[in-house]
């Protein structure tokens, strides 16, 4: 970590230290959650100059890239001078509706849309766009689906097709990344949605996947019973019908507001599961019953902060390579703000590979950042999913905090 600045280091530390204290994160979630959904003037960062800068000062900053482009715009330079190959970006900008304007229903009972909500869809078009713009060729753009608005949150839950006026916003925000050698992922939702999106985001490969790196991403959470059967899913249409797979996998986003039978029994299960998924990607094992299928192009993303998971598959990986056996492209990232002891050393291990071969020959995945802009305000939610996260990581949390203690002793000393 001699690579981070040390005002992150000592930021790092302090975070992470509060964030391992059940005495601490106990109010400190209470109030996140309370600045997340609060109508107050007086509990809105974006009004309250005070409250503002206090958020700047310790969270904000810390995970976030900007509230405008020159902001995220340094952000991402700072980011990459560090030694980081990439940035995911997404746009933090949550759809507010009042339920009253959402819909209507016409004498047959037919569901339409009111202006308002498909207004809302071109403003998230925009907003995507507008973020597209701000990184470069290789990084990612985050899409959440789900910002559309109502249009898309009810098809999505219905389990319907894609709407048409989403579909045209989809393909316009593809054009743009595959234009400027970006790519996209789509984040996960919750299980009542995530049926109805993979069936988008299936499609969606199939229009704009057909080059052997994929343009769209999809996210699979291992942390569910179903993630190795939705694999299998995604693995057996894109052999059959010959489009690229790309596989975001994550250990799960929604542990607090999910169904809990959904989800594995223990924290082992699902440790076991993550690496079982990455394991059959980076190893191209097509479903026992589709044997005969050719294992399709495939990419994946491993969106992780355990080290265990990480050096397990970039190890399958690169035995893989040594051994002229096929793999798959695969890169990593972790969120920014987080588990910078695992990111640099993905930097390092990158840096020294690349010196030793051509860069056409590297066998180590490249290192990411992922962070959400927009205002304080807009990034309360993404801010208080990450407490949480960090809530049910205890043990992480502690390895981070001791190995930023090291760093900044390190360079005490030396």
């Amino acid at each position: 970590m001699a690579r981070l600045p040390t005002r992150l280091v000592l930021r790092s530390l302090t975070l992470t230290s509060l964030m391992s204290s059940k005495t601490f994160m106990k109010p400190a979630l209470a109030l996140l959650h309370r600045l997340s959904t609060s109508e107050s003037t007086l509990l809105n960062p974006d009004r309250n100059i005070l409250l503002n800068k206090l958020l700047r000062w310790t969270v904000y900053d810390h995970f976030c890239a900007g509230v405008n482009r020159d902001e995220v715009s340094r952000t991402v330079a700072a980011v990459k001078e560090i030694g980081y190959q990439g940035v995911i970006l997404g746009y933090a900008r949550e759809i507010v509706l009042d339920p009253t304007e959402q819909i209507a229903h016409d004498a047959a009972g037919s569901v339409t849309y009111s202006d308002k909500c498909y207004e809302l869809v071109d403003e998230w078009k925009k907003g995507n766009l507008e973020t597209l713009s701000m990184v470069g060729s290789g990084d990612f753009l985050g899409v959440k689906l789900t910002g559309a608005g109502p249009i898309a949150v009810d098809a999505m839950r219905a389990r319907q097709p894609m709407p048409e006026v989403l579909i045209n916003a989809m393909d316009d925000i593809c054009r743009a990344a595959e234009a400027q050698g970006s790519r996209l992922w789509l984040d996960a939702e919750q299980q009542v949605l995530q049926h109805g999106l993979d069936n988008w985001a299936i499609n969606m490969m199939r229009r704009h996947n057909l080059a052997k790196t994929p343009l769209v991403y999809n996210t699979i959470q291992g942390y569910l019973k179903g993630s190795k059967a939705n694999l299998d899913r995604h693995l057996v249409l894109s052999a059959q019908e010959g489009w690229t797979l790309g596989i975001k996998l994550v250990r799960g986003a929604y542990i607090e507001h999910e169904t809990r039978a959904l989800i594995h029994d223990t924290k082992d299960d699902t440790d076991r599961s993550y690496d079982m998924i990455a394991d059959t990607l980076l190893c191209r094992k097509m479903p026992n019953d589709h044997r005969g299928l050719a294992f399709p192009n495939a990419a994946l993303f491993l969106a992780t902060h355990h080290a265990g998971s990480a050096a397990k598959a970039i190890a399958t990986h690169q035995s893989r390579l040594l051994a002229g056996q096929p793999t798959v492209l695969l890169e990593c990232g972790q969120i920014q703000g987080m588990a910078d002891e695992l990111s640099c050393e993905l930097v390092q291990n990158y840096e020294r590979a690349l010196k030793d071969s051509s860069a056409a020959d590297i066998s180590v995945p490249k290192a990411f950042k992922c962070m959400p802009w927009g205002s304080v305000a807009e990034c309360m939610q993404y801010l208080h999913r990450r407490a949480i996260e960090n809530k049910g990581a205890v043990e992480r949390t502690q390895h981070m905090a001791k190995a930023l203690r090291q760093e900044l002793r390190r360079r005490l000393f030396s």
